[in-house]
């Protein structure tokens, strides 16, 4: 079985405003189908994730349009 990359840094908290986890910036929906998502999927999630999460740490909150 292959081998999945995943975002998360073991920070599970889900900011209340924007639905993001404040450790890898995936919204809940992409947390729990992570495994399911095809290659392509998880790779478009990943691209997103530097500025969401560079917007949790800056005023703005970004949507989070689940994949």
């Amino acid at each position: 079985m292959p081998v999945i990359e995943s975002p998360c840094s073991k920070i599970c908290t889900l900011d209340p405003k924007s639905g993001l986890c404040l450790g890898c910036g995936r919204t809940l929906r992409e947390i729990e189908r992570w495994t399911d998502l095809t290659a392509s999927e998880r790779a478009s999630v990943l691209s997103v994730l530097p500025t969401r999460l560079a917007a949790l740490r800056g005023a703005q909150v970004p949507s989070h349009d689940a994949a």
